[in-house]
């Protein structure tokens, strides 16, 4: 079947520099997006309509047909089934069929269309969102951003660089609850913030990520496997044609990373919203395949640490194999912590005081908060997106690049330090990675020896509530006896 509905030469056409944008050399631009008007229309295509793009697809088909704000113009995937179903769906729900490609340019050639919606496999979100920035296109991209540190670091720059809109697919963080607590943070409701935990458990009794059926039409016919594996744009290796590797790719390294991508960057994001916290100082991971093997390559129990420089750690930990004794989520500080429960259909969340005399303030009592639900964060997350774009305006998206880099280098350090057995810093001034040593470790021995005051997260507006402690009388009588003298001023002790 021909892999494509679409003109190359109609698309060229329609914008030569656009054409030429996507095939230049990858380098950062500072093209501004120009603003549109309210109440113009967002001419939308989708790369990748597979697995998760279905529910991006539903979103917007909803937003096309309420609103008329958006349009959905092309589906593009590797896979003719999928993007001919894809197309026909649309059809069927807005009475306009959108154009089909097998090639994702065709998309980002043509001037007509304004943004892009990316669902392909992990291995290909960078490079299709750095040619969607020199197409001048704003870019949904689901989650994880992109396949590598590297990656994220390079996406995160270019979006700086570009004026243009993005969200990241994190469909969490368009929940109040994050805000919430982020405001109550930082007005020092926890006091000085220690520690976030989050989990996200699973069971199977067919292994994870291999429910996605493998089906006959799933041939080299009817998939254009060259493209999929991108190996002309070095993206993977060249590798006979299988299909579980095409529809269960998240169970192999060379397309995904199993559960750090899948899974802990959705709860790791959240977190990061919740806390205000960004690139970490220092991650290590741990794990191993303990139960499913099945030909996979990603472990289904890992765990991962990340110690933030504002003097913070975070954790997630998870298994793929039992599901009924999940980790909460919590976040906590010395005067009390946030605990969110499992999942995220939250409408509240409880503050669980720590007791009066480690807190030196009887006033901090239990209490449940009220937030409201969120009956389909797919659809406000998608809905935001299409809002920001509309307006040009980046910083309108709940979920942006620096939110998404920063999931990224955590989750993707963690499952590095797992694969080599190595710890990882990351120095967020410098935006690179190092093999890790005794320094942080020194670092805050010396802020201890010292007496420093504690760091706290961005925004941070509560001066020292929570943050001091309140040492014993006898504490004066410690110190080194240089010369026999006391410390404590007692010269004939001893």
């Amino acid at each position: 079947m021909e892999p494509t509905n679409l003109s190359r030469r109609t698309f060229i056409k329609s914008s030569a520099a656009a054409t030429a944008a996507v095939a230049a050399p990858a380098v950062l631009t500072a093209k501004a997006a120009p603003t549109r008007s309210p109440n113009e229309r967002l001419r939308i295509g989708f790369i990748g309509v597979g697995g998760r793009a279905q529910a991006h697809l539903d979103s917007a088909i909803a937003i096309q047909n309420e609103t008329g704000r958006i349009e959905i113009a092309a589906v593009c995937d590797v896979f003719n089934r999928y993007r001919e179903q894809s197309a026909e769906k649309v059809r069927r729900a807005t009475k306009h069929k959108p154009e089909q490609t097998g090639d994702y340019r065709d998309i980002l050639g043509d001037a007509s269309i304004d943004a892009v919606c990316i669902s392909t496999p992990d291995h290909w979100h960078a490079k299709q969102t750095l040619d969607a920035f020199k197409a001048g296109k704003h870019v949904y991209c689901e989650k994880p951003m992109t396949h590598s540190v590297q990656e994220a670091i390079d996406v995160y720059k270019a979006w700086k660089d570009s004026g243009l809109v993005m969200q990241v697919g994190v469909q969490s963080t368009s929940l109040p609850v994050w805000k919430d607590a982020r405001k109550r943070i930082c007005d020092g409701q926890l006091g000085k913030v220690l520690m976030y935990q989050t989990s996200y458990f699973r069971n199977s009794d067919m292994g994870q990520w291999r429910y996605y059926e493998l089906a006959e039409d799933m041939t080299p016919k009817n998939i254009d496997w060259k493209m999929f594996l991108g190996t002309e744009f070095s993206l993977a290796p060249d590798m006979p044609f299988d299909r579980a590797k095409f529809a269960q790719w998240r169970c192999y390294w060379t397309f995904g990373a199993g559960m750090f991508t899948d899974l802990f960057v959705h709860r790791t994001t959240s977190m990061l919203a919740a806390t205000g916290l960004r690139f970490p100082g220092r991650v290590v991971g741990a794990g191993g395949i303990y139960f499913e093997y099945d030909g996979r390559d990603v472990p289904d129990v890992a765990t991962v640490a990340a110690d933030f420089p504002e003097g913070v750690q975070g954790l997630v930990s998870s298994t793929m194999c039992c599901q009924e004794t999940p980790m909460p989520q919590i976040i906590r500080g010395h005067n009390g912590s946030f605990v969110f429960g499992v999942g995220e259909g939250f409408d509240g969340y409880d503050f669980v005081a720590e007791r009066p005399q480690a807190t030196h303030d009887s006033k901090i009592k239990n209490e449940r908060i009220s937030v409201g639900k969120v009956a389909n964060t797919s659809l406000d997350h998608f809905d935001n997106f299409c809002d920001a774009a509309i307006a040009g305006k980046p910083d309108q998206v709940n979920c942006s690049p620096e939110l998404g880099a920063t999931a990224m280098v955590i989750v993707k350090l963690g499952s590095e330090s797992y694969r080599q057995g190595k710890v990882f810093h990351f120095d967020r001034e410098t935006m690179t990675v190092k093999e890790g040593d005794g320094s942080w470790a020194k670092g805050w021995e010396q802020m201890s020896h010292e007496g420093a005051s504690p760091k706290h997260v961005a925004g941070w507006q509560a001066g020292d509530t929570g943050s001091k402690l309140y040492p014993r009388e006898y504490q004066k009588l410690a110190g080194p006896w240089i010369n026999g003298v006391d410390p404590a001023g007692d010269s004939t002790a001893g």
